[in-house]
């Protein structure tokens, strides 16, 4: 009785984001009520292994007692502090510093949001700013890459390369550009990595050239594009368009709030490839996603630039609830269980989930198989030479996702056939292979629905 009262509450009051509204209202609601470790359990009690760590942000997992008590210690001892006024708190200060030593390079300066969209749109004002204090007003163009993600805001949902954040928006805006994604797996140059380098630096290039040097303020890349279908590009591929964009004089954003704190092994992606961005956006494994909170990595110069800019003067950016002391709190406490052997379970659980999800490549309907560490997609296709993709009749985003669910698994499906993973980083053995067992049962339900069957005939 008390599900169907949630359930037709939550039909009548509740806004569910990026969701058909009415397509919910239909559906209903489906309650989650507790979880512990990698696993979930409903209103009903069916428990089910959650393969994306909720929206790719629960890194440590579920039902860690240190976390709710460095909460719950916080609160009762300073519950909210504004970070106006040269105000501050003892949690938020030590975070920034821990962050800091941690951080690529000179990112030496955080600035904290409550999560990955206002951490976007954060850099957009910033680098703005920087520029008008460098003289050269001019620089307002933004680059962005097709099938990026980058929040969720108006500003953000523009550098945001999917259509249905643009779609009945009016974005984006006229000074947001795209070149295309890496993709390896459909990339028109093939699957050579140096080939798709040399294409991602060419499109670039011409991008500037095309909207003018002088022009552009900023370039944003995620390091594995998430969003967009969990597309990893080729090794150098960062570095080299970083690279690009230091000979150019065009600031270069590492948007990191699906890679960061583990996802693809070390704390930051940025690591893997030796590279330190003007700024890097975090939010989602920040917190472990027990409470609200992302936050802005600014290297000396730019703070330098800035700051001097300013001068006396206020610079005019701040939310409510940035350096809030709880979310400070649980971050610090979440930063120590990472260090304290979840990172390397993470790396441990990474390399056999990939092992497991590759072993599916002989599925008659898996074209492709990607991934790295506790981060990785399967993209379904009807036709494994021509990589065709399954039609829309098939609706991939919600059958396969209620399979999966029936099966005991929640995963991301989304709607051009793609299947995301992003487990907790406490996996043990036997997580990772019920994730990869549950997607073969789902796999195997999907190859014998009749519009599959239809597509593949």
């Amino acid at each position: 009785m008390l599900a169907n009262s949630l359930i037709e509450l939550d039909r009548a009051h509740l806004i569910h984001p990026v969701s058909s509204y009415r397509g919910h209202e239909a559906l209903g609601v489906r309650v989650l009520k507790s979880a512990k470790g990698a696993t979930v359990t409903d209103a009903s009690g069916r428990q089910l292994l959650d393969g994306f760590a909720g929206l790719w942000c629960v890194n440590a997992g579920y039902g860690h007692d240190s976390i709710v008590e460095a909460a719950a210690r916080q609160m009762r001892e300073l519950p909210y502090a504004t970070a106006y006024f040269d105000l501050g708190s003892e949690p938020a200060i030590r975070l920034a510093s821990e962050l800091a030593d941690r951080a690529p390079g000179d990112l030496n300066h955080v600035y904290f949001t409550l999560g990955g969209s206002d951490a976007v749109d954060s850099t957009i004002r910033f680098v703005r700013y920087y520029w008008n204090a460098k003289g050269e007003p001019k620089r307002d163009q933004f680059i962005s890459i097709e099938q990026g993600y980058h929040g969720s805001s108006v500003v953000g949902a523009g550098l945001t390369a999917l259509p249905a954040f643009h779609a009945g928006f009016g974005i984006p805006l006229d000074w947001q550009h795209k070149i295309p994604s890496p993709y390896p797996y459909r990339n028109p140059v093939g699957e050579d990595g140096n080939a798709i380098i040399a294409a991602s630096l060419a499109a670039l290039k011409a991008k500037i050239e095309e909207i003018g040097p002088e022009r552009i303020a900023a370039f944003y890349a995620e390091p594995i594009q998430g969003s967009g279908g969990v597309i990893v590009p080729p090794k150098g591929w960062i570095k080299a368009m970083r690279e690009l964009c230091r000979e150019h004089g065009v600031l270069f954003i590492a948007d990191e709030v699906i890679t960061g704190f583990g996802r693809t092994g070390p704390l930051f992606a940025c690591t893997d490839e030796d590279i330190v961005p003007d700024f890097m956006t975090t939010a989602k494994g920040l917190t472990s996603g027990y409470v609200p909170m992302g936050a802005v990595f600014m290297a000396d110069h730019v703070y330098n630039v800035i700051a001097d800019g300013a001068g006396a003067s206020a610079v005019g950016h701040g939310y409510t609830y940035s350096a809030h002391p709880v979310s400070a709190a649980v971050a610090l406490e979440v930063l120590k269980l990472y260090e304290d052997g979840l990172l390397e379970n993470g790396a441990k659980a990474g390399a056999r989930l990939m092992a497991g999800l590759t072993a599916l490549s002989d599925h008659p309907l898996v074209g492709d198989v990607r991934g790295r560490g506790m981060l990785a997609a399967i993209e379904l296709v009807v036709d494994k030479k021509k990589k065709t993709p399954l039609p829309a009749s098939v609706m991939p985003a919600r059958r396969v996702f209620d399979r999966a669910w029936d099966n005991g698994l929640i995963i991301r499906a989304f709607a051009h056939g793609v299947l995301g993973y992003a487990p907790p980083l406490c996996c043990t053995d036997g997580d990772i292979d019920a994730i990869v067992e549950r997607t073969r049962r789902t796999l195997d339900q999907t190859l014998d629905d009749p519009d599959v069957r239809k597509a593949l005939a």
